[in-house]
């Protein structure tokens, strides 16, 4: 497994995707502080907004309109590059098990969008010092840096149906489709009084403890849970027994 996921590390280190992948990981803050920043000093001097809704607003578009295309992409770029190098075949000669090779992926995934959300909360602290907004403090860094982290955790349990689709067919392109779809659902319902039983915008709730009360909290967890559960075992169970070509 060590192994395996150094390899991947160095081909990680000879593309470009990573790069890329920071530049999509700092649009929301710099939307959000940036945007925010120019309202005040051109339209609105007496407007007054606090450091803790930098990062709400920052971390809620990373989870609901950024995140789950730019995370997509790196999905798809992690497991279908084999597929469209034709090299996977070639990898498979060796003594290593199918499980070994898509439990690396997903491990070096986990890691790539844990840094990514990191980089997102940083930049939006490091923004919001520099434009001077107010009511910033150590108990807010610590909680903001948890709900972060919380929300990309999230966002990662939430990556297997996108895997499976990835591994499936085997293409960018229906990968990218996909992730259009649940953002497009994630904005429709963001102010649903249903949004808690869809499981991108159930993720966001609960890291900031903002469940509805319409509904039992473990509905939110459960719906989670199945999608996640549901999308590792297919994808697990179809990369086990896939014919490659």
């Amino acid at each position: 497994m060590v192994d395996l996921l150094y390899t991947e590390l160095l081909k990680l280190k000879r593309s470009r995707m990573f790069l890329l992948s920071i530049i999509g990981a700092a649009v929301a803050p710099f939307m959000v502080v940036v945007s925010t920043y120019i309202h005040i000093k051109t339209k609105d001097p007496s407007l007054f907004v606090p450091f803790n809704e930098l990062f709400f607003d920052a971390n809620m578009y990373t989870v609901l309109l950024i995140g789950v295309p730019l995370y997509g992409v790196v999905t798809a770029y992690l497991f279908s590059r084999e597929y469209m190098e034709d090299t996977l075949k070639n990898l498979l000669t060796i003594p290593v098990s199918r499980t070994s090779i898509m439990l690396s992926k997903m491990l070096l995934m986990f890691m790539w969008i844990m840094l990514l959300t990191l980089l997102a909360w940083g930049l939006t602290l490091l923004l919001g010092i520099l434009g001077q907004f107010e009511g910033l403090s150590s108990s807010l860094v610590v909680e903001s840096l948890q709900q972060f982290m919380v929300a990309g955790a999230f966002l990662f349990i939430l990556s297997t149906p996108i895997i499976l689709i990835t591994i499936v067919l085997k293409n960018y392109v229906p990968t990218i489709v996909l992730t259009i779809v649940i953002t497009l659902i994630n904005v429709m319902s963001s102010n649903s009084e249903y949004k808690g039983l869809i499981p991108w915008p159930a993720a966001f709730d609960i890291a900031y403890g903002m469940l509805l009360p319409d509904y039992p909290p473990e509905y939110s967890y459960i719906v989670i849970g199945a999608t996640s559960i549901i999308g590792f075992i297919a994808a697990l169970v179809y990369f086990r027994k896939a014919d490659i070509h």
